[in-house]
C-alpha cells in the first residue's frame, strides 16, 4: 500500500512538490489548533458554543470572500504573488487568536483570519492545474491531500502535547508556519501563469460572473456546501463529544485524530487509482455513503461505555476520512475541467467559496443543536443530508459530458 502511494506521487514537476511542501508546513500549523479550538474557546475561555459556532461561521464567510478575491487576483495577476501574499498576511491574523478573551474578539479575529487565508486556495489549486497535464491532475490534487494530512497528523500530536503546557502557544505557532510558507513559496515557485494584468477590471470580474452564471458549476458548488456541512462537524462538534461525553483530554483527542491523516496518507493515492476509470460523480456518491455511516457511529457514542465510545469516535474518523479521500480531489478536478484555463481561478474559487460557506453553516448549526439540547438529533439529520447529496450528484451526472466527468 505504501509502495503504491509512493509510486503515485512521483513524476511531477518540481514546483508541484514546492506547492505540496508549502501545504504540508501550513497545515501542520492548522493541525496544532484544529481539534482544540472549540475546546479552548468554549471550555477554557468560556465562550458559549453557539458563539464559537458563530465565529466559525464568520471565519468561513470571510474565507469565502477572500476566496472570491483570491480567484480574481490569481487570474489577473498570477498565482504566485497571491499565494505568497496570503501566507504573509495570515502569519499575523492566525497568531492573533492567542489574544482572544471574549466572544466578540473571537468573531473579529476569526473574520480577519478567514479573509487572509481565503486568498490562498484558488491560487494554489489553479497553480497545480497549470503545472499538470489533464491525465495527472487528479493525482496532483491527491498529492496536495497527502501533504495536507501528513501535516495535519503531525500537528495533531504536537498540538495536543503543546496545548497541555501552553494553550495559547499553539496559535502563535500556527502563525509562524504561515510565515515560513510565504518564504518557501517566494523562493521556489515559478511564474507559470502571469495572469492578465492588462485586462480591465470589468473584463476580469466578467470571468467570475461567467463562472457564477454557469448552472452546472453553480449546482456543483451548492452540492459542495452540503459536503462542507459534513466536514465542519470534525472540528466544531465531535471534539466536544469526545471531551464532554467520553472525558478525553486534549492530548488524547489529538492522538485519536491522527487516524484522519493516517488513513488519508495511506489510502488517498491507491483509492484514486482504483476509481480512476469511474465517473467523478459516482466517486462522490460513494463518498456520501461513507459519511452517512460515520455519523451513524457517532449516534451510538452517548449510550456506549467509554472504551467502546472511543472506538466509535475512531470509526467516525476512519469512515469520514475515506469519504474525504473520494470527495476532495474529485470535486476539484470536476470543477477544474468545466471551462477554460484562463477562468480556472475564478471557477475554483466558486467551489471553494461554497465549501467555506458550508463549513461555517455546519459549525453554526452544530453549535446551535448542542446549545439547545438537541445534540442527539444532529447526527440523524446529517445522515438524511448525505442521502440528499447522493440524489443531487446523480442529477448532476446527466448534465456533464463523460470527458468533464473524468471518463
Amino acid at each position: 500500500m505504501f509502495g503504491s502511494t509512493l509510486d503515485a506521487v512521483r513524476g511531477f514537476r518540481r514546483p508541484v512538490y514546492a506547492v505540496a511542501g508549502g501545504r504540508l508546513i501550513n497545515v501542520f500549523g492548522s493541525g496544532l489548533v484544529y481539534p482544540f479550538a472549540s475546546i479552548h474557546f468554549h471550555l477554557q475561555v468560556g465562550i458559549p458554543l453557539s458563539v464559537v459556532g458563530l465565529g466559525l461561521l464568520a471565519n468561513n464567510v470571510a474565507t469565502a470572500a477572500g476566496t472570491a478575491v483570491g480567484g480574481y487576483l490569481a487570474d489577473r495577476h498570477g498565482r504566485r504573488p497571491v499565494m505568497v501574499g496570503s501566507m504573509a498576511l495570515s502569519a499575523f491574523t492566525l497568531a492573533a487568536y492567542a489574544l482572544v478573551t471574549t466572544g466578540a474578539g473571537f468573531v473579529a479575529v476569526a473574520t480577519a483570519a478567514g479573509l487572509t487565508m481565503g486568498l490562498y486556495a484558488p491560487a494554489s489549486q489553479a497553480m497545480i492545474a497549470d503545472l499538470t497535464d489533464p491525465g495527472e491532475r487528479e493525482r496532483g490534487y491527491g498529492l496536495l491531500k497527502v501533504a495536507s494530512n501528513v501535516g495535519f497528523g503531525s500537528g495533531f500530536v504536537v498540538g495536543g502535547v503543546l496545548y497541555e503546557f501552553a494553550s495559547t502557544a499553539v496559535f502563535v505557532a500556527d502563525g509562524l508556519t504561515s510565515a515560513v510558507v510565504a518564504v518557501v513559496l517566494l523562493a521556489a515557485l515559478p511564474r507559470v501563469h502571469d495572469g492578465r494584468a492588462a485586462a480591465s477590471l470589468s473584463e476580469s470580474v466578467g470571468d467570475w460572473g461567467r463562472a457564477v452564471s454557469r448552472r452546472r458549476l453553480v449546482f456543483l458548488a451548492l452540492l459542495n456546501v452540503g459536503f462542507a456541512i459534513l466536514y465542519a462537524q470534525m472540528q466544531a462538534t465531535v471534539p466536544v463529544v469526545a471531551s464532554e461525553t467520553l472525558g478525553l483530554d486534549s492530548a488524547q483527542i489529538g492522538t485519536l485524530y491522527v487516524l484522519n491523516p493516517l488513513v488519508l496518507v495511506v489510502f488517498q493515492m491507491p483509492v484514486l487509482e482504483r476509481v480512476g476509470n469511474w465517473r467523478r460523480t459516482r466517486g462522490l456518491v460513494a463518498s456520501t455513503a461513507f459519511w452517512a455511516v460515520s455519523f451513524g457511529a457517532v449516534v451510538v457514542v452517548e449510550w456506549a461505555p467509554t472504551l467502546l465510545g472511543v472506538g466509535l469516535i475512531g470509526a467516525f474518523l476512519v469512515l469520514r476520512t475515506v469519504g474525504e479521500v473520494l470527495h476532495s480531489p474529485l470535486v476539484t478536478s470536476l470543477a477544474s475541467d468545466l471551462g477554460t484555463a484562463d477562468e480556472r481561478g475564478s471557477r475554483l474559487s466558486l467551489v471553494e467559496i461554497a465549501k467555506r460557506l458550508g463549513m461555517g453553516l455546519g459549525a453554526a448549526l452544530g453549535g446551535a443543536f448542542f446549545d439547545f439540547g438537541l445534540a442527539t438529533l444532529l447526527w440523524p439529520a446529517l445522515i438524511v443530508g448525505c442521502v440528499g447529496l447522493a440524489v443531487g450528484l446523480l442529477a448532476l451526472e446527466r448534465r456533464v459530458s463523460p470527458a468533464e466527468n473524468g471518463v
